[in-house]
């Protein structure tokens, strides 16, 4: 019997032993096979303007917005305005949609500005939440398009006295005027005035600033930084679109605009905003389009 109890006595110190030794082992199996995993936020940064994806805001709206915001986009840039609504929801539904997707409407090109309408367009870009009232290219009659391509009837003259008027406007109810470039704005006229410089040199900094397109700018052969160094300061947004070996538009980071040398100077050029904008995608769907250009801000190292 002492036998008998001495062999129960050491199967139990055994047992024991090996379901401590299995605890172990299992215990050190979880914390190797299920470490803690933490996974950062995907964090949404910079611009789009509406213009490059506004076939299907036209057609659907709300569900384009939703795909912007999924693209990593924080906010947005209105380009379609008719009585009274953006994108057909009035400005206060507009401003509430965009920011149930985690974006903001930071800019409208309100191109159909005069003088008789100003007022009411001011008001509801306002209402929209909007700061930055854009124009898009001269307006009330003067913007021309043929053969040639882009031009202005009237003189810079004329065109920095409405800037001006708007821009006073604007500013007195709280909003921020920019005037936005195209390439003709940066190319002689026959009296050799180069209609972007008479804006920056004549207009009123207190109420008229820039949006700089740099397509625009390298169609015109200009050089943003010469621009920057000339007039810091007074360019507080950008027009980011990539231009490819033929000339034309692309997503941004796969054509030849050396953008890393252009953002090194943003402090400079005033920049407090940018935006992706590509006019035509040439066979590409817009929304590829604008995920790739996303990409590519990343890569160049937009924030």
């Amino acid at each position: 019997m002492k036998q008998n109890l001495k062999l129960n006595f050491t199967l139990l110190i055994a047992l024991s032993l090996g379901f401590a030794s299995c605890s172990s082992e299992k215990s050190a199996e979880v914390s190797t096979e299920t470490p803690e995993v933490v996974q950062a936020e995907t964090q949404s940064f910079g611009g789009l303007a509406l213009y490059t994806v506004r076939d299907s805001m036209s057609s659907n709206p709300k569900s384009t917005l939703q795909a912007v915001a999924d693209a990593g986009y924080a906010y947005v840039e209105a380009a379609n305005y008719s009585e009274g609504k953006f994108y057909g929801m009035p400005p206060t539904e507009f401003k509430a949609y965009v920011e149930s997707l985690g974006m903001t409407v930071k800019s409208a090109h309100m191109g159909m500005v005069n003088m008789e309408n100003a007022d009411q367009l001011i008001a509801d870009v306002k209402a929209a939440g909007i700061e930055y009232f854009v124009i898009p290219v001269p307006p009330m009659g003067m913007f021309t398009f043929g053969p040639d391509g882009m031009g202005m009837k009237g003189s810079a003259e004329d065109l920095a006295k409405v800037m001006d008027t708007l821009g006073e406007k604007c500013h007195a109810a709280g909003l921020k005027l920019l005037y936005h470039n195209h390439d003709f704005e940066f190319k002689a006229l026959s009296d050799g005035t180069i209609i972007e410089d008479y804006l920056l040199e004549n207009c009123n900094p207190e109420y008229v600033n820039f949006q700089m397109d740099l397509f625009w700018v390298n169609k015109a052969e200009a050089d943003p930084l010469a621009y920057f160094e000339k007039y810091p300061g007074r360019f507080k947004a950008w027009h980011v679109k990539d231009m490819n070996d033929e000339g034309n538009f692309a997503p941004v980071n796969t054509g030849n605009i050396d953008f890393k040398r252009i953002l090194a100077e943003k402090d400079k050029s005033g920049m407090e905003f940018y935006l992706v904008e590509q006019d035509q995608t040439f066979g590409l769907d817009p929304m590829e389009a604008i995920k790739i250009s996303h990409t590519g801000l990343e890569e160049i190292g937009f924030k």
